[in-house]
């Protein structure tokens, strides 16, 4: 008997050294769960310890330098992206699967969230100066046009591309443990209104908007403290309840001249016909899914 245990014992073992060896092929594309701590269940809440490297980092930020554009919020009523003070940040959206990187980035936010890459939306790069915020919102939508692909977003990935001397704390304001959460002179004022989560450069911050049941979660109210001291870099994933790459067909002209994506008016009135032409307007190899209302057609 004794004699079987062993065997069992050494054959799991090896198992486990093959999980192992198998994560270390995969280098910086597996992630490692033993870095994860539990924040919060109410929302449900979670931090990723160095979920990336700094050289990760700072090639986001290179990527993202020279096309930053003003943030903007959905409307809640008509669910068009309009600018608000609510929101004085700077930002652009990389391609998913731009490089090698951004490739890696997003298979390991899949393995974390147990997600399809498929419901994500483009990776979202953001940059904080002084005094700039966001004010405590929700990542679900509350109108149905932004439902209309994807569904309500499920989960948000928020990572941090840079330490930040003071401020630009992430604040949960109606989560469970904000009454708990000791916090001294190093926080912000904002940031003791609630459960609070320090930016540091390479950690991860994962939070659903939804029960588990597909309820919106009302304690996932959730917004970005001004920044005090230093800058605020941050990359945000937001994940659907389903495919973000169905592309729903608009009546077109006759000419086949049509946009392949019920949101493409939006994405182009923002701007995304010149900073993604690839995708919104084609290349000589394939047209783009947004011909229409990039306004490229034949006449």
């Amino acid at each position: 008997m004794n004699f079987c245990r062993h065997l069992l014992l050494a054959a799991v073992f090896a198992l486990l050294l093959a999980v192992c060896a198998s994560a270390a092929s995969r280098g910086a594309g597996s992630f490692d769960p033993s870095r994860v701590v539990q924040l919060s269940w109410r929302p449900r809440a979670f931090l990723h310890k160095g979920f990336l490297s700094d050289a990760e980092c700072d090639h986001l930020i290179a990527l993202a330098k020279d096309k930053l554009e003003k943030s903007m919020v959905a409307d809640n009523e008509s669910g068009k992206s309009v600018q608000s003070e609510v929101r004085t940040s700077s930002g652009m959206f990389l391609e998913r699967k731009q490089d090698e990187v951004v490739t890696r980035i997003e298979e390991r936010i899949s393995a974390w969230t147990f997600l399809p890459p498929e419901n994500g939306e483009s990776i979202q790069i953001l940059h904080y100066q002084n005094g700039e915020k966001y004010e405590p919102h929700y990542d679900y939508f509350h109108d149905k046009k932004n439902q209309a692909l994807g569904g309500h977003r499920i989960a948000t990935v928020l990572m941090y591309l840079s330490n930040v001397e003071k401020g630009g704390e992430t604040i949960f304001p109606n989560a469970e443990g904000k009454l708990l959460q000791p916090k001294d002179n190093t926080w912000s004022d904002c940031a003791r209104n609630g459960y609070a989560v320090k930016p540091v450069k390479g950690d991860a911050l994962l939070f659903f908007s939804l029960h588990p049941d597909a309820t919106t979660d009302s304690d996932s109210l959730h917004g970005s403290c001004p920044v005090i001291e230093g800058q605020k870099w941050s990359a945000t994933k937001w994940i659907h309840v389903r495919s973000f790459d169905l592309p729903v067909k608009q009546p077109g002209s006759s000419d086949g001249c049509e946009d392949d994506n019920i949101l493409c008016p939006q994405w182009a009135a923002v701007g995304e016909c010149a900073k993604n032409p690839n995708y919104m307007v084609g290349t000589k190899e394939a047209p783009g899914f947004c011909r229409k209302s990039c306004k490229v057609c034949a006449e």
